[in-house]
This record gives C-alpha cells, structure tokens and sequence, in this order.
C-alpha cells in the first residue's frame, strides 16, 4: 500500500503519513472468531476488575496498604484491556483497519504506559511482601497507606514519561515507503521500522525500554523473593512458614501470568517465529492477564474471600429484612 497520496509534509525532510494500515493476522481463515474470543476476554476482564475494585472500595478492613496496590493492579489492567480490545475490534471485526497518524501515536503510549504500570505494581506488591514477611514488626511502619499512595503515584509518573520518550522520538521519522503495520496495533517496533531516514536512536530505545520495564522490576522481584524465602527458613515451626508462604501464593501467581509470556515474546524464540504467531502470543499476553488476575485474587486471598462472604451475608440479610 502506498503512501504517495495520503502524507502531508512537515518539513523539507520529514514526512509523515495521514494514516497507517495496521495488517493484524494475515493468511489465516475465520480470524474473525480470535477477534470475538478477545472480545470474550475483554468483557470478563471489565465485569472482574469493576468488581475487585468495588469489594476494595466497600470493605474498610481493605484499606491498607497491600490492597491499595492489589486496587491499582486493577486498574492498570482495566485501562491496559481497554487500550487494546476495544480498537482491535473495530479495527478488524468493522473492517477499519486505517488509523490516523495521531490516534496511532496516542494508542502506542496509552497500551505501553498501562503494561508498563502491570509491571511496576507487581513489583510495589512484591516489595509489600517482602517488607511483611522479613521485618513484620516494623511492616507498619515503614509501609502505610501514604507512603504507598507515594510508591503508585511516582510509578504512575515514571510509566507516562518514560513511554512518551520514544512516542515523541517516532515523530522525528519519515515514513516515505510503506504505511502497513505488521501488527494487531500500532506496535513501536513495527512503526518506526517503517521509517526511511535513521531509526538507530528508536533502536536503542526498543532495546532499554523492555529492560526497564520488564527485566529490571523481574529481577527486583527475585530478589525480594530470595529475601522472603530466606526469611521463612528461619521460621522455627511448618505451620507459620505455610501461613506465611500463602500470603505470597496469589502475587506469585500474578507474576508468572504477566511474565512468562513476556519472556517468550522477548526471548530467542520471539525473534525467529511467524509474524502470526507472535501477535497470537502478543495479544493473548496482554489481554489474558487482567481477565486472570481477579480471578486469582478471589481464589486464592483469604482476606479477599473473607470480605465478598461478608457482603454477600449483609446483602442478604438485607434483602431478607426489605421482603418482610
């Protein structure tokens, strides 16, 4: 698809393009039906995270430090399923598969802003934990509603500049050749590979930016959990280090949803696969994990499960006392 009659130019040199084709999956029949089942997703990922944040937002004995991350947790994966599935379904299912040059930069830092933000309140979380299990007596002191206010803000921050940095680098580019994004939306990588002046200083931002926002809370996060782990060895009896491990089962579980796609798509083998396979991989990544996550936490949290039973009683014994 050529761009000849569609780019406006911003200067002698720089052209930018009125839009661009985001291609999605290519030679595979009734793509229609991953589209749909996403769609699926979406949907249970909305009703379960409304529904966290509103047991949080009810229940007063949840006002504590390590539910105001599980709540923003919550909300970076609504905003991140919503960044992705709503335009992936009007781009493929009603066939609008152009996207303006604007709404294509404005949708690439809102989907990376909200996974790195996942990312980061994992590892809040993690710190929460390690902070609980190695120093309990002095967990309320150094970890308060507050100070974790604080930690959530400064990452909220730090996720809005540092995905603006290369969003705003895209706009130093000039597309002259091709307009089609080889992904399922406007993916940083495929967008500046369009580009037909130098991209080397894009490259080095594709290159630290997963490192930043992947690799390094990972490797805080092992940390902290050979810290934990380190301090349940020195728990005399079994029983308190399995109550104490239980309290780490569900972050656990969060962690390794998020991250282990994400090392299949940052891995060797990402770079070697079909360019399907990986945007199956890539979408699955980011949209299954916020459908999960409330799953896991109303499962497996026992003070989480403890306050939905109590609601459901109070809501019934009110129900019971207005049919009287």
């Amino acid at each position: 698809m050529s761009p000849l009659n569609t780019t406006s130019f911003i200067n002698a040199t720089i052209v930018h393009p009125a839009f661009f084709f985001i291609s999605g999956l290519s030679g595979i029949p009734h793509t229609k039906y991953f589209y749909m089942f996403l769609c699926f997703v979406y949907t249970l990922s909305v009703l379960g995270n409304t529904f966290v944040m509103f047991v949080i937002y009810t229940d007063h004995c949840l006002h504590s430090p390590k539910y105001i991350a599980v709540f923003n947790l919550a909300v970076s994966d609504l905003c991140v399923s919503t960044a992705i599935v709503p335009p992936v379904i009007d781009t493929f299912l009603f066939k609008s598969q152009l996207i303006s040059y604007e709404a294509c930069l404005s949708n690439m830092f809102f989907v990376f802003a909200f996974l790195t933000m996942q990312s980061f309140t994992l590892t809040v979380m993690s710190y929460d934990r390690c902070v609980a299990i190695c120093f309990p007596l002095r967990y309320n002191e150094i970890i308060t509603n507050k100070s974790m206010l604080v930690i959530t803000t400064i990452f909220w921050i730090i996720a809005g500049l540092g995905i603006l940095i290369p969003v705003i680098l895209i706009n130093r580019l000039s597309f002259c050749k091709s307009i089609v994004i080889n992904s399922f939306f406007c993916d940083h990588g495929p967008t500046f590979r369009l580009a037909c002046n130098d991209y080397t200083p894009n490259i080095v931002m594709g290159a630290t930016q997963p490192a930043l926002i992947f690799w390094l809370p990972l490797v805080f996060i092992t940390g902290t959990y050979i810290c934990i782990a380190r301090a349940l060895l020195k728990i005399a009896t079994a029983s308190e280090r399995l109550k104490a491990m239980k309290t780490c089962t569900s972050h656990l579980i969060l962690v390794a949803v998020y991250y282990f796609p994400i090392c299949i798509i940052y891995g060797a083998i990402g770079f070697i696969v079909h360019h399907n396979i990986r945007i199956i991989n890539a979408s699955l990544s980011m949209v299954l994990p916020p459908m999960l996550n409330p799953i896991i936490y109303s499962l497996k949290t026992e003070e989480f499960t403890e306050s939905i039973k109590k609601q459901y009683r109070r809501k019934k014994i009110h129900l019971t006392v207005f049919n009287k």
